[in-house]
């Protein structure tokens, strides 16, 4: 039997109209749409985006699957291996099957794990990757920073990172993005406060969705958690305006 076609869906940064022509296409003409959750009582955050535009597609399944947010091993694979079952199952019946995602599927997404998994387990299957509008670019320019011009040089990490390594990776930086911010906040500010940088930081989440929260002066969310979808734009601005012969 002829297997199904996976393909890994990037949905863009929140708000619909910046899905991607392709991406709508696609999710309108697969078999199936893989619809991850964080656990059975939570939405789909991805799906909440798509839905909408897609609209009802008459024989579509419409599967929800849940991967927890834990550090524990044993919840994580489990959860996984039911997940890779459930996919497996319908490609290997010749179905094809898209897995969404917020923003892009290689940046920081669940599906590098499934198509890392399916390259290496079922090398017979094909994968189409459509990429998606990121937040490392939609959240910049929903707080008006630009990223990078000229020679700057720029960073984008997960927040997670000890306050050694930030400030070390700040140092070396001109424009950082940093990632996945909402629960260590309070250890970012200090950082950034310790180095200076406290006017030139810009906090953004959920940019793009209904939402959307930018703080420009980060003083104001000292020691404050941050929401789920967030990051933390710094933006020194020594390189720019090389055209100009300026930061040379």
């Amino acid at each position: 039997m002829k297997r199904g076609t996976l393909y890994g869906v990037g949905l863009g940064p929140g708000a619909a109209d910046l899905m991607t022509l392709r991406a709508l296409d696609c999710l309108r003409k697969v078999d199936c749409i893989i619809l991850p959750r964080k656990d059975e009582k939570s939405s789909s955050v991805s799906w909440n985006i798509a839905e909408e535009s897609v609209g009802l597609i008459p024989g579509q399944e419409r599967l929800f699957l849940s991967f927890p947010m834990s550090r524990d091993p044993k919840v994580t694979t489990r959860a996984w291996n039911v997940a890779v079952k459930e996919i497996r199952d319908r490609i290997f019946a010749g179905k094809s099957v898209a897995f969404i995602s917020v923003g892009d599927p290689f940046i920081y997404s669940s599906f590098i794990y499934l198509y890392e998994h399916a390259q290496k387990s079922w090398p017979e299957i094909e994968i189409k990757v459509i990429p998606g509008v990121s937040s490392i670019s939609a959240a910049p320019i929903a707080a008006g920073v630009p990223v990078a011009d000229g020679r700057e040089r720029i960073a984008i990490i997960p927040a997670v990172y000890n306050k050694d390594d930030l400030r070390t990776i700040i140092r070396m930086f001109d424009t950082i993005i940093l990632m996945k911010a909402s629960s260590v906040m309070p250890e970012i500010v200090e950082v950034i406060e310790s180095e200076g940088l406290m006017d030139k930081s810009i906090y953004v989440a959920s940019a793009t969705m209904d939402k959307e929260q930018i703080v420009t002066d980060i003083r104001t969310i000292k020691g404050k958690r941050g929401m789920y979808f967030s990051m933390v734009v710094i933006a020194k601005k020594d390189h720019s305006g090389v055209l100009f012969g300026n930061g040379v």
